[in-house]
């Protein structure tokens, strides 16, 4: 069969993408390779990375002339998705269409109410499109297939949640169906991308992870992984990024991997996440020496209420610790820190602004606290009347849209605002991009990002 896998287009209107952020959709990848391996032909578009218009979209798809599609959104981009299979119903009536992610995981009934959705994967996507391919082909019965929702008659039908896949089993991303470059703040940079776990045991309350990839940590296998960055940046780059939620989460199991990219003899420069309590010098020695040049740590907050709240799990001691450590071994920590918990006061968030400051991170990510579908944090909002709005596409991690026990969303979307500001104009952090020869990325981040924060300030909803 001819599958077409997209992301929507015109996703450059919305907010992260205005800022200049693209990484390549790893998750169509995965599950093309799946379908490739059954003999399919496939096509993955990613308009992001050309700026397709919906319309040259359509026309690519019709001419292509699939016999499904899959389109993959989040949140903010669920209403771009609803619009272009709108658009694509209208031009090939007869072509089932499919839609997946963790929005429309927890949200089916909404994307199947649109009328153009015919089925939604809830939950990870590769096994269950498989699957659902296999019974097109054979007519077989669609109650069969695992982690499924679909209509049938007027009524919403809800197959069986699917298990875990064993990521060992997966064959590698069909990444020779992606564009080769994509883009940081604006700038066009050949970046490898690999996942090497999926599943979170945390559940913070405001992340999806724990509860789209599950709470139980999946590992690939260490030379699977290595295996793959060596056959993906030969000849192409030397920058790899690990999406994974937590590199550092098993740590004989990071020894091994950094090892064997050592062994391996790659020149390769990396960035990965980490939890605060998950480092010591071993490990951040570790990766120093196999090529990581960045960690990124989710600090969060300053305040340990909000910590324990959140279900972090981590100390404020151990984030001061993990960031002097980092540096002590010649690796650039970059923290994300969040506000606008509902309990938190405008003094709460300006103490976790003042902690990022004292941290000395290289960069800071500063976000506001966004209740996404599926979690914990949109059902206290919900249960509190503290939702104010809910247009998807604001659901960036960049817009207020939900207010405090103690603050409005225009005060939230203020301290954002703020946070930005007051790290990003202190005299100590320019001088030090100037001394690490960086005030090129920081000429191209702060025209960026301040008129950006400051038009929404200016234009939010006093609610």
């Amino acid at each position: 069969m001819r599958i077409l896998l997209a992301v929507p287009p015109e996703l450059e209107k919305l907010d992260t993408h205005r800022i200049g952020i693209t990484a390549p959709p790893l998750g169509l990848a995965w599950i093309a390779a799946t379908l490739e391996e059954e003999g399919h032909k496939v096509k993955v578009m990613d308009p992001a990375t050309k700026r397709i218009s919906q319309n040259r979209f359509l026309l690519e798809a019709k001419q292509w002339r699939p016999d499904i599609i899959g389109l993959s959104a989040l949140t903010p981009t669920i209403y771009k998705a609803y619009s272009i299979s709108s658009k694509l119903k209208e031009e090939l009536p007869d072509v089932p269409i499919v839609v997946g992610g963790p929005h429309v995981t927890y949200m089916y009934r909404e994307a199947l109410s649109t009328g153009n959705i015919d089925f939604v994967v809830r939950g990870e996507g590769e096994e269950t499109f498989r699957e659902l391919v296999e019974k097109f082909e054979k007519d077989g019965k669609l109650e069969d297939v695992k982690g499924l929702a679909f209509t049938r008659n007027g009524v919403v039908v809800v197959t069986k949640p699917r298990e875990p896949v064993n990521l060992d089993q997966l064959p590698t991303p069909a990444r020779h169906l992606l564009s080769a470059e994509y883009s940081f703040l604006g700038r066009k940079m050949r970046v490898f991308h690999v996942m090497a776990s999926r599943g979170c045991p945390y559940g913070c309350i405001y992340c999806c992870s724990s509860y789209f990839w599950g709470r139980r940590v999946r590992l690939r296998s260490p030379e699977k992984v290595v295996d793959e960055i060596e056959e993906g940046v030969r000849g192409r780059t030397r920058n790899v990024v690990f999406t994974d939620d937590e590199l550092t989460i098993v740590k004989p199991w990071l020894i091994k991997l950094t090892n064997l990219i050592r062994e391996r003899g790659l020149d390769i420069i990396y960035a990965c996440g980490s939890r605060v309590d998950h480092v010591d010098r071993e490990v951040l020695r570790a990766l120093r020496l196999s090529g990581c040049k960045t960690v990124y740590y989710g600090v969060e907050s300053a305040d340990q209420r909000t910590i324990d709240k959140i279900g972090k799990k981590t100390k404020v001691h151990q984030a001061k610790k993990a960031f002097s450590l980092t540096k002590e071994e010649g690796i650039d920590p970059v923290g994300s820190f969040i506000l606008g918990f509902p309990w938190e006061t405008l003094d709460d968030m300006m103490r976790t602004i003042s902690f990022a400051i004292h941290l000395k991170p290289v960069y800071a990510q500063f976000t506001l606290a966004t209740p996404y579908p599926g979690t914990p944090l949109r059902s206290l909002a919900q249960k509190y009347g503290l939702l104010v709005d809910n247009n998807w596409e604001h659901y960036t991690t960049l817009r207020a849209v939900m207010k405090g026990f103690n603050f409005s969303i225009r005060e939230a979307q203020k301290m954002l605002t703020t946070a930005y500001k007051m790290f990003y104009s202190r005299i100590n952090f320019i001088f030090d991009q100037i001394r690490r020869k960086r005030f090129g990325l920081v000429a191209r981040v702060v025209p960026k990002i301040l008129p950006w924060f400051l038009g929404r300030y200016n234009s939010s909803d006093p609610g």
